[in-house]
């Protein structure tokens, strides 16, 4: 690269910098030419040389990609390299694999973002960037603020949750960022459900790479459905591009058809009146002329008709095509009919599901609550029989309340799931709604245009039938003066053929009668004009009725639509009532909970009343000592087994609360820490 090498040793020179050699011959092994790759990958750059390049960048070279992959850059260096590549407008790929790129680069890489508007792809694998939360939502916020990026690659940068959720707020206000790579770094399962919340809102992303993020692999299977979701909404605005541009051509096109076909009609009619003042030298030529004039206006009329089919025919391709784009519309309405039924069923299925744990819940509850009251029980046999060992019994106490503020902990993390789950189905039933909004919205603006571009063409029908009127009118004019003006030299060419010559009154009479057939052929023809115009009327006043039977059609397809909005929204007020009976119903359990807490206390104060009448008896129930060991070593053991029961069933308990938090539907959501 001559060009760009001259001026980095000019640079060099000017700056007062040593220049790197193994740069001047990495730039001296090819030519630079517009469009060409600058590849410095691999060479070790210092601090100077990349203030070097920066200055050479802000020049706008003739570089579209730029490789700077593996250039052990430091701090100070890439803040200099990246600043001057702010008001770059020819690069559009920047691979800065492998720089240990930290905290510093990546709020430059932000400011980059944010003032760049040429740069299409940007690779940053092996790099460091998440490592510091600060600087990488400083990178997310240029993120966010750039409308040119397409292209994103960070696999390898330690992006934990927090930089995934940064970048999930970035992904929401960003709008042309169509592949993204995360693969490689530490997202997790909170990570991946700021990500797909983000991939909810925004429609550009159309691939996005998440392997070995500890995700699980449904939120994988949903993120993957919502990037193909994009994927197939792009590909429909591209083919409803394409035939809005292939119907502009058409339209086009008949114009052009239409003006050329004016052109030539107003060229037959200058060559008319040309020939009409050369016939007036002599009667036999103007008696020749006259005939080919007739001629030549059979062979317009001819052509007119041939213009009229072209036309009709043109008629029939328009109204072929609005029938296609009705028939799109009802495929869309049918499908989109049918994906809120399919999801009215998945609202059914796990409203039912989330019955079904809440009521195995309430029975593992009961259980639970009746086997501490039969422990209760079973405490106050052991008191009422061993008296004498007070110690025992309080250490039995204190297992008991241990156990019970278990429970209780385990009960109120419960509750906390039961209701950070509905909170959560709460929102996703109200993002349905939103989505289901912006579709029927999209739905209505595209039926609005349609019957805009209908008017429009019905308009521009309307224009032409009313020059082609005209043009009729124009013709008719003509043939009127022209046959005036064809009476008026037959009588003045019989008054001086009588005057001159009476030998040649047969010849003339029989000229005369040859001229009163080719005028009755002319009126022939007039007529036959007449009739086709009424025809063409007729035709019109067809299409018009078309029209407003296609209009009607679009109003009530407008109604259908209007009346399933309706039936949607009362589907959705029916399902929020339901969860109003069901949080209804978990409130008045909780209640009776709270009235079970309540007698377990009183019971306890209770136990503590007898445990003080058991202190006086004590001193009575000395001699009993001996004969009560052997029970209570006895009874050691059944309460060993018991305590292993407890804790089996505890266990059993969590794992059951685990498995209905991981297998509901929404469980990718609400999966609490441990």
């Amino acid at each position: 690269m001559e060009d760009f090498r001259q001026m980095y040793l000019r640079l060099c020179k000017e700056g007062g910098v040593e220049p790197q050699e193994s740069v001047v011959a990495k730039l001296q092994e090819s030519k630079a030419v517009q469009g060409s790759r600058l590849d410095l990958s691999g060479q070790s750059l210092s601090a100077d040389t990349c203030s070097v390049l920066a200055r050479a960048f802000q020049k706008d070279s003739v570089f579209t990609e730029v490789s700077l992959s593996d250039c052990m850059l430091s701090e100070e260096g890439a803040k200099e390299l990246l600043t001057g590549l702010f008001g770059n407008r020819t690069v559009k790929v920047l691979d800065l694999k492998g720089n240990n790129l930290r905290s510093t680069g990546a709020e430059v890489l932000g400011k980059l973002l944010a003032h760049n508007k040429t740069l299409r792809r940007l690779v940053l694998e092996w790099n460091a960037l998440g490592v510091w939360d600060e600087a990488f939502s400083l990178f997310c916020d240029g993120l966010a603020s750039n409308s040119a990026l397409t292209h994103l690659d960070l696999r390898n940068n330690q992006i934990n949750h927090h930089g995934a959720s940064e970048l999930s707020l970035a992904l929401k206000c960003n709008n042309t960022v169509e592949v993204l790579d995360l693969r490689w770094n530490n997202i997790g399962l909170l990570g991946g459900r700021s990500l797909l919340e983000a991939l909810q809102k925004n429609k550009s992303v159309v691939q996005l790479e998440m392997a070995g993020n500890n995700i699980p692999s449904d939120t994988l299977r949903v993120l993957g459905q919502t990037t193909g979701h994009n994927l197939d909404r792009q590909s429909t605005l591209r083919q409803s591009r394409s035939r809005t541009q292939i119907l502009s051509k058409e339209i086009n096109l008949l114009k052009e058809e239409k003006g050329r076909q004016f052109l030539s009609l107003m060229e037959t009619i200058d060559r008319q009146r040309e020939d009409m003042g050369r016939s007036s030298k002599s009667t036999s030529i103007q008696i020749g002329q006259l005939q080919e004039a007739l001629n030549e206006r059979k062979s317009v009329v001819s052509s007119l008709t041939a213009k009229l089919q072209m036309t009709e025919a043109a008629l029939v391709l328009s109204e072929q095509k609005n029938h296609n784009m009705g028939e799109l519309l009802a495929r869309e309405t049918a499908e989109k009919e049918q994906q809120s039924e399919r999801q009215s069923r998945q609202r059914k299925k796990e409203q039912e599901d989330n019955a079904l744990r809440e009521g195995k819940l309430f029975r593992e509850l009961q259980s639970l609550t009746e086997t501490n009251l039969q422990l209760r029980n079973k405490v106050e046999e052991m008191e009422r029989r061993c008296k004498s060992q007070q110690q025992q019994i309080f250490e039995l106490k204190q297992d008991l309340t241990n156990n019970t503020a278990e429970l209780r902990l385990r009960l109120t993390q419960a509750e906390d799931r039961l209701e950070t789950e509905k909170r959560r189905s709460k929102q996703a039933l109200e993002d349905m709604d939103s989505l289901r909004q912006k579709e029927v919205e999209h739905v209505n603006r595209h039926l609005e245009e349609s019957e805009r571009a209908l008017q429009e063409r019905i308009f521009k029908l309307e224009g032409q039938r009313i020059q082609l009127e005209e043009e009729v009118s124009k013709a008719k004019a003509a043939c009127v003066t022209e046959r005036v003006k064809a009476e008026e030299e037959l009588a003045r060419m019989r008054a001086q053929l009588r005057l001159e010559e009476q030998e040649h009154v047969s010849s003339l009479e029989e000229k005369l009668s040859l001229v009163r057939s080719s005028l009755q052929e002319v009126q022939l023809h007039c007529s036959q004009q007449k009739q086709t115009i009424s025809e063409l009327q007729a035709k019109n006043s067809q299409q018009s009725v078309e029209m407003d039977g296609l209009r009607r059609r679009i109003e009530e397809l407008q109604q259908e639509l209007s009346g399933k909005d309706q039936e949607k929204v009362a589907e959705v007020s029916r399902v929020r009532v339901e969860l109003q009976e069901s949080i209804g119903h978990l409130q008045a359990e909780r209640t009776s909970q709270g009235s079970l807490k309540e007698k377990i206390s009183a019971l306890e104060r209770e136990i503590k009343v007898l445990s003080s009448n058991h202190r006086e008896a004590l001193l009575d129930k000395e001699s009993e000592m001996s004969s009560m060991l052997e029970k209570l070593r006895l009874k050691d053991v059944e309460i060993q087994r018991m305590r292993e029961d407890e804790a089996r069933r505890t266990s059993y308990l969590q794992s059951a609360i685990l498995t209905y938090v991981q297998g509901s539907p929404l469980g990718h959501y609400s999966t609490p820490k441990k």
